[in-house]
């Protein structure tokens, strides 16, 4: 048997694991070990897998994931998203669909400090809800804001899927992050037009609240700035060169604690929970970059990425048919699994296609994330959905999904722009 049929075999029966619902970091360390065993031999599997292992959780840059983990968790607990709702809602909460523009753009706000899509969604949805709910919001709406407003933690920095691509695919944070955070912020605003579009033909579906006074709405500004002090110390000391990384990571964290201890938010209980929430996040998240990592030697071994790669550019069609095709099977791989697995798992098959079709791989890796987190609000995974769903039991999952069916719209027109203009999401990158 040849090594690139070994690693095809491989592929078909670690897809065939992950059906069995075996998480996705075992699966890639059983099949990734196995193979690289067939290929070469067992002490030199051992050797190469130790040796890769350990190359990448000795890395300084590792220590990025659970700084920045610790500050969302902390920004979440200490309840600093909260007032970041009512501060969204008391600018923009009289306009038409305003408790759902409201939603989108709390998230927002949130998600450049969690990194986490799933906890964005938890976290503005729990707020948000009741709010839709007391001011007889359509459920379809309401569930559909929720959902769409958390995908994107994925996308805008400090993503937790950018500084895994990063990791895996040896690329600058940093670049990741510059490259990131203007598509992010426009996928974000064309979610907000939306559901002002959507409310303004049919108001029944998001009836205004009330007018807060400029008073109110200036006071309510407060609940901004701590947020956006964290955001601006942390990633703007990144963007400016000020800090490596890791550095923007530990001062965000450290900024967020001494936030809630100067606000009295942050107590020992409420620390000690985002501890151990940090802990068994990261621990996730490593296990899933080590599975990457085993998987990932195997590939290389067997050679498979770069055959596929010859092959594929050698065919008689334009690279951006290749992309878009990539892209389609991005976006069934993120409904079909969970978005962050689906990731790992392609890097090392799929990202050395591209980089040998000449495409840049900030621009692809934008792309990619963008289409993948779409599976986050799609069945049958769509974990957003069922998140949403779970806040409110009068909501349930297939009403969140219809909900966000609309919103799939500005993330076509978005995924458009950002193909066709690559420069969109390059343009700040150094």
């Amino acid at each position: 048997m040849t090594p690139t049929l070994v690693a095809i075999l491989g592929i078909v029966i670690m897809l065939g694991i992950l059906f069995l619902r075996m998480p996705v970091s075992f699966a890639m360390l059983g099949v990734g070990f196995v193979g690289a065993v067939i290929i070469s031999d067992v002490e030199a599997a051992l050797h190469l897998m130790a040796a890769d292992v350990y190359r990448q959780f000795s890395s300084y840059t590792m220590a990025v994931v659970p700084l920045f983990i610790l500050m969302g968790q902390i920004v979440f607990r200490t309840g600093m998203s909260g007032k970041l709702f009512d501060a969204a809602y008391t600018w923009i909460g009289h306009l038409p669909g305003g408790v759902a523009a409201t939603t989108i753009t709390a998230s927002i706000g949130f998600s450049a400090v969690s990194g986490s899509n799933s906890a964005s969604t938890a976290t503005i949805g729990a707020v948000a809800l009741p709010e839709m709910r007391k001011y007889g919001y359509s459920r379809r709406l309401s569930g559909g804001a929720v959902a769409v407003g958390g995908t994107l933690g994925i996308l805008i920095p400090p993503s937790t899927a950018l500084i895994i691509i990063a990791v895996q695919s040896q690329q600058s944070i940093t670049k990741l992050f510059q490259a990131a955070l203007a598509p992010g912020i426009l996928v974000g605003v064309l979610l907000l037009a939306t559901v002002f579009v959507m409310c303004w033909f049919r108001p029944e579906l998001g009836p205004p609240g009330p007018k807060a006074t400029w008073r109110q709405r200036l006071a309510s500004l407060s609940g901004v700035i701590e947020v956006g002090v964290l955001f601006l110390v942390a990633i703007g000391g990144l963007f400016a060169g000020l800090f490596t990384p890791t550095e923007a990571a530990a001062v965000g964290a450290f900024g967020a604690i001494v936030i809630g201890v100067i606000g009295r938010s942050l107590t020992w209980a409420v620390f000690w929970k985002s501890v151990i929430e940090t802990l068994r996040v990261s621990a996730m998240v490593i296990l899933l970059v080590a599975g990457a990592v085993v998987f990932g030697r195997f590939l290389t071994l067997s050679r498979l990425p770069f055959d596929l790669a010859e092959r594929v550019a050698s065919l008689p069609v334009a690279p951006i048919v290749i992309v878009l095709i990539v892209v389609a099977i991005y976006l069934v791989g993120g409904a079909i699994m969970d978005a962050l697995g689906f990731l790992v798992i392609s890097i090392p098959l799929l990202f050395p296609l591209i980089t040998g079709l000449g495409y840049d791989i900030v621009w692809f890796t934008v792309i990619v994330v963008l289409v993948t987190t779409i599976g986050a609000v799609t069945p049958p995974v769509g974990v957003n959905a069922f998140i949403t769903s779970g806040l409110d039991r009068s909501l349930d999952a297939v009403t969140v999904f219809r909900g966000t069916l609309p919103f799939l719209i500005p993330f076509a027109v978005a995924m458009t722009v950002f193909i066709v203009w690559p420069g969109t999401v390059l343009f700040a990158v150094d």
